[in-house]
């Protein structure tokens, strides 16, 4: 029994997070045939909040025979530029077909279909065929729906709007044990006791001025497992996507204009009307890799060549009217709502900050190199190396989150139940308290800093000067949080939650920061103004980051090329 205060949930299998990583955990592990407690945990309402539910674009999936898995996978690899897991990237592509097929047919997924009753496949950046499945320009809804609606017909239990604070270790620390949570509602924590521990809580780079992913994110799953001393890999690599919208005077500023808008025709323009990709990337154009699109974008606004807000415009006109309101309504709409008129005008977008491809390094049962521990989705590293395809994301979530529920309900059966260590509970518990009666420095000034500055300095160009300045940017703030004070009880209190946000946001930042730091060339989504070519030869490798006894330690290991190397394709 344990000796602490604080109320104890016992579970088999705990997963946090409840986008489309968590949900297809919780279903498989529901459906895999054993008799086992799952406890699904989010910071926000079950179906209503997260990353999946906004993807518009669609699923790369191979389901035309005239496509290929070789394709896929060469696609995929290109994109990430061949720093990939390569066993990871292969597991994504062949078991794609299979999640489509299973979300539509078991549960109820409908996606767009071709006039032969087929499902429709539409083109997205950076693929040698047009496999991405969608409906209509909201697929996220579709999925993230269809999977929440699963979840209340199985014996699953859940909690919304509770949040892991931080990971439990056993008393003899050798395994996970699960998590401590906070009832954001009620302000208390409570303890999540497992056997199996998923985190998918999805990653979230909000730490920059201008971002993609819904505002509950703060990278929350990736501070967990580096924070409990778990392997992280490809930190440095942080996407931005090329087209957010810039909405002046407003926090939805960076919100997307999905892929499919550049794969199906519209064109990019900066403020002197030149259609700027043509020089970057003249043989694709808008149809490059997120980040050449992006970077082109960046280099155009810095070259004194951007809009007043700092951005570029997107043209769909040029694909006519009817077309665009056909097939992208939800796109039309959001733009309508804020006074632009994408089916008849260009409008005003920047690059903004969108997805890790870093995170905890994991096998292809979705295993970490912490016992007890498993990752999925975006918190989990390897899948998409230097640069994710569009298309490619909720494709991952779905694919491992399935393979991670399998994984857990069989490795759970007669698995004991290691009690967890009470004196960790306790002394988290007054380290996330301390801010309360603290009459000390305002928070949001310490965000609005983080933010600036990280979109300077490790952002979409990155420089050895900036970068080290950066870094003693986030270890003063890192100091400046411990002189935060907040007020109020402690229901739903906003202030509090975001101090433990921001405390998240900074220890990502920093292994963000040391890893780019490390990596001196220019690959994918890591760009280096004093090192501005890619380097084969000395960095075809990938980056570690581990946290032991409160030391943070980098290495590096060479990419294992165990199914397809560079020369193959010709790829320098």
């Amino acid at each position: 029994m344990s000796k602490i205060s604080i109320p104890v949930v016992t579970t088999d299998v705990l997963i946090l997070g409840a986008g489309g990583a968590g949900l297809c955990a919780a279903l498989h592990a529901a459906d895999a045939g054993e008799k086992i407690k799952i406890l699904l945990v989010t910071k926000a309402i079950i179906g209503k909040g997260g990353c999946s539910r906004m993807v518009q674009g669609g699923y790369n999936v191979v389901l035309n025979p005239a496509d290929s898995f070789a394709k896929h996978f060469q696609d995929t690899l290109k994109g990430g530029q061949f720093i990939n897991n390569q066993d990871l990237a292969w597991e994504l592509v062949t078991v794609a077909p299979q999640r489509i097929k299973e979300m539509e047919t078991r549960y109820g997924c409908f996606f767009d279909r071709n006039p032969d009753g087929t499902i429709h496949q539409k083109p997205f950046a950076g693929q040698s065929f047009d496999r991405t499945v969608h409906k209509g320009d909201l697929t996220g809804i579709e999925i993230v729906s269809r999977l929440s609606e699963q979840i209340f017909r199985r014996d699953i239990e859940y909690l919304d709007e509770h949040r892991a604070v931080d990971l439990l270790w056993d008393r003899a620390g050798t395994r996970i044990v699960g998590a401590l949570l906070l009832d954001i509602t009620r302000g208390e924590f409570l303890v999540a006791h497992a056997r199996a521990t998923l985190v998918a809580t999805g990653g979230g780079p909000t730490m920059y001025k201008l971002f993609a992913p819904s505002l509950d994110k703060s990278a929350d799953g990736i501070a967990l497992c580096y924070r409990a001393g778990a392997e992280m890999v490809d930190m440095e690599m942080v996407q931005f996507h090329p087209t957010g919208l810039m909405v002046k005077g407003s926090n939805t500023s960076g919100t997307l204009l999905e892929e499919g808008l550049r794969g199906a025709g519209a064109q990019l323009f900066n403020a002197l009307g030149e259609r700027f990709m043509e020089r970057y990337a003249p043989e694709v154009k808008e149809r490059a890799t997120r980040d050449v699109v992006s970077r082109s974008s960046f280099m155009e606004i810095t070259a004194g060549k951007g809009t007043p807000n700092g951005g570029v415009f997107i043209d769909a006109s040029v694909m006519g009217p009817d077309f665009v309101k056909k097939n992208f309504p939800g796109m039309v709409e959001r733009c309508r709502d804020y006074g632009f008129d994408l089916p008849h005008e260009r409008v005003e977008v920047s690059p903004t900050a969108h997805f890790f491809m870093g995170g905890a390094r994991i096998d292809t049962r979705c295993l970490t190199d912490l016992d007890g521990l498993y990752v999925a989705g975006e918190d989990a590293g390897g899948v998409h190396g230097a640069n994710r395809l569009g298309g490619n994301g909720i494709a991952d979530s779905t694919v491992f989150g399935g393979i991670a529920g399998d994984s857990m309900a069989h490795d759970v059966i007669g698995r004991e139940l290691a009690p967890f260590d009470e004196r960790q509970v306790e002394e988290l518990i007054k380290q996330m308290e301390a801010p309360f009666g603290r009459e000390g420095v305002d928070l949001y000034p310490l965000r609005e800093t983080l933010r600036l500055s990280n979109w300077e300095n490790l952002g979409i160009s990155r420089e050895e000067k900036g970068l080290l300045e950066e870094l003693q940017i986030i270890q003063k703030l890192q100091e400046e949080m411990n002189r935060v004070g907040v007020a109020g009880g402690k229901a739903y209190n906003i202030p509090w939650n975001d101090w433990l946000n921001m405390r998240n946001l900074l220890d990502v930042s920093a292994i963000v920061g040391r890893s780019a730091l490390k990596r001196q060339e220019s690959r994918g989504a890591h760009y280096r103004n004093d090192y501005p070519r890619k380097n084969n030869k000395e960095y075809l490798k990938n980056f570690l980051v581990k946290r032991e006894q409160g030391e943070t330690k980098i290495y590096e290991r060479p990419v294992v090329l165990n199914r397809l190397k560079p020369e193959d394709i010709g790829f320098e």
